[in-house]
């Protein structure tokens, strides 16, 4: 049984469907063993490498449908009949249509994601370097697919891991870009707006502090760029020089002075 190869288990399988629908289930039968590797063991079968066949589907529509459901009773079978030792049905899921996801003109218009020129173009920069390094990493995969011994592969695993990341990254800046809205760059320097950089001290403590208000999509804490959805970034939007707020956080209430804006 450990050696059983996903061809071998496919075979099995399609002779215990009825012979009025295996016609039709053998066609996506197939594309998912010539997909995965048909003289790799089941062994190597992992949950991550079905949720990736969810790509090659596409968005749920009538005909991707039927053709993942196909692939999943499979999975189902090869957990009842003890081939493996999880049921991997679940891992596929189809992502959803960029109609369902925007089925109303309402939905559309809060999905607006606002960006500023200079955070437009680093996502974009950040997607052609995620595109070129999709060769690199299918490289991984098959370096560490040279060691034979799958069930003991954490190399393997851990390439996978990686890729399944990085393709998930390129497919939200990829919705992301489709739904950019560009926010004008500041012109009243005298008040806070979307960005607007902020100098505030924290009149608890005294220590100042300096945040780039932008949209939320291109926040980054870590760079000081706090979105204006955000409790501290809400605050301080429509403040000039001098204002004081206060913001809830976890810790309490933060009392906070605005001492400078630059647009």
């Amino acid at each position: 049984m450990a050696d059983l190869t996903l061809a071998e288990a496919a075979s099995r399988y399609a002779e215990s469907v009825k012979e009025s629908s295996r016609q039709l289930l053998l066609g996506e039968l197939n594309r998912f063993v010539r997909w995965y590797g048909a003289n790799r063991p089941l062994s190597d079968l992992r949950g991550h490498d079905v949720s990736l066949y969810a790509d090659v589907l596409g968005p749920a529509s009538p005909e991707t449908i039927p053709r993942a459901d196909y692939v999943r009773s499979f999975l189902t079978y090869l957990k009842k009949q003890g081939l493996v030792e999880t049921n991997f049905g679940p891992h596929l899921r189809l992502h959803k249509s960029a109609r369902a996801a925007t089925s109303a003109a309402g939905e559309a218009q809060q999905s607006a994601v606002a960006l500023s020129s200079a955070g437009l173009e680093a996502m974009r920069a950040e997607l052609d370097q995620l595109l070129a390094q999709r060769a690199h990493l299918r490289d991984e995969i098959r370096l560490a697919m040279q060691d034979k011994d799958f069930r003991e592969n954490a190399p393997l695993d851990a390439a996978k891991e990686k890729q399944g990341h990085h393709e998930a990254r390129i497919r939200e800046i990829q919705e992301l870009l489709k739904r950019v809205v560009i926010v004008e760059e500041a012109t009243d320097r005298g008040r806070v707006c979307v960005g607007s950089a902020v100098a505030v001290k924290n009149l608890g403590n005294g220590a100042v502090t300096r945040y780039r208000i932008v949209g939320p999509a291109e926040a980054r804490a870590a760079d000081g760029k706090i979105s204006s959805e955000s409790p501290v970034g809400r605050a301080l939007l429509d403040c000039g020089v001098g204002d004081e707020v206060e913001v809830t956080v976890p810790a309490g209430v933060m009392r906070l002075k605005i001492e400078e804006i630059e647009s």
